[in-house]
């Protein structure tokens, strides 16, 4: 009898002949995120090991594990040979006496002796014959579970922990992230991953108007990520001598209009540079005044039609916190510290801005497009690692 660790992967059953791709990704990312933990790893169809680690490793192994996408549940189990002398007396180790119990059979295996409903009739009348307990098929206290699979082998466990479901980092390609440091765009980061998306993120920082703090913010928030996508590149562009000449030339209302324009005319740029296919951000309908259908239609003119993805686009803000509390951006993302888009803050921003209004504004900047080119060209890259 070993003590494991389950692990089993969901939408990857609907895949069909090229199932094998999304295995192997799914299997490398795995042997990544357990890189620095002493273990063995054994793949089966639909059915993943993690076995020969150490006691004091098994919470560590789960913890990390639940963030893989791809994986959607596992269980700290036991493998024992599959007679039901094994089976029970792995069974027996959930069940404490004066506590009602029930045995939840799989077969796995069709060719076994016994069907699901005979496995669990004969485990559960074995334990009623050691403890002093009672069986409750309704409401028990207790639910042992055990799968008998077509390896040759058993597994027997109690509870289920859920995973970060959705498909394997690095199957869906490549995209560019916009990420500032509020708490929309890790959460844009972090939906776009779990549809199998590997990001390289794109920052824009306005020094000396924002703060060392502030980068230090998003670095912090970037690691994070890491715990769901692995490690990926930081790019970090200076927008301020832009902001600037947007400041001087430009009319108050369009400043937030033509820096979003900027921002995405850099981040096409960046995305040709390291094969990615599309561009997130995390913009929500209605949300601010550049999010406005208009003003989103201004921003995606300067990008023709290259996609850009805007997963939170239908989501309230309290969806949003919610899913940066539960994948633990929230806090990070609410200091004090302020990003390039509120240097130079309109009292009224245009909320109804139209194509040949911005291009006109532009063409107040003089040598715009070299301004550009030079922010790419002393841009800073950061690795971040989990």
């Amino acid at each position: 009898m070993d003590e494991i660790i389950v692990l089993r992967y969901g939408e990857l059953y609907l895949k069909g002949k090229n199932r094998n791709f999304f295995e192997s990704r799914l299997i490398r990312n795995i042997k990544y995120r357990l890189r620095d933990i002493p273990c063995k790893l054994n793949f089966y169809r639909s059915r993943y090991e993690v076995c020969d680690f150490a006691n004091s490793d098994r919470n560590k192994i789960v913890n990390k594990l639940k963030t893989v996408f791809g994986l959607h549940s596992l269980s700290v189990a036991y493998r024992t040979e599959t007679d039901l002398d094994s089976i029970t007396d792995a069974a027996i180790k959930y069940v404490k006496p004066g506590k009602t119990f029930k045995i939840k059979a799989h077969r796995g295996d069709k060719r076994y002796p016994m069907t699901s409903v005979e496995i669990g009739r004969e485990v559960g009348g074995r334990i009623l014959s050691k403890i002093n307990c009672e069986v409750d098929l309704n409401d028990p206290e207790i639910v042992v579970n055990v799968d008998v699979r077509e390896t040759g082998c058993a597994y027997v466990y109690g509870d289920t922990v859920k995973c970060a479901g959705g498909m394997p980092v690095g199957t869906a390609g490549r995209g560019v992230l916009l990420l500032s440091g509020g708490i929309d765009s890790p959460v844009a980061g972090y939906m776009m991953m779990k549809r199998g998306l590997e990001i390289t993120a794109l920052h824009f920082y306005s020094y000396p108007y924002t703060s060392e703090l502030a980068r230090q913010k998003v670095i912090t928030l970037a690691k994070k990520l890491t715990e769901y996508g692995g490690k990926f590149k930081l790019i970090c562009v200076s927008t301020t001598a832009i902001q600037e000449k947007i400041h001087m030339n430009c009319t108050d209302s369009y400043m937030i209009t033509l820096l979003r324009r900027t921002m995405m005319k850099i981040a096409r740029k960046v995305a040709e540079e390291c094969e990615a296919g599309c561009i997130i951000n995390g913009e929500s309908l209605a949300q601010v005044a550049s999010q406005t259908l208009s003003g989103i239609t201004v921003s995606n003119e300067t990008v023709g039609g290259f996609p850009v993805f805007r997963p939170l686009i239908g989501m309230d803000k309290e969806e949003i916190i919610e899913i940066s509390q539960k994948i633990d951006t929230y806090e990070t993302s609410i200091l004090p510290y302020e990003d390039c888009c509120t240097v130079f803050l309109p009292d009224s921003p245009a909320t109804k801005p139209t194509i040949e209004r911005a291009i006109k504004e532009e063409q107040k900047i003089e040598n715009l497009d070299e301004m550009i080119e030079e922010a790419i060209k002393n841009r800073e890259v950061i690795m971040i690692e989990p």
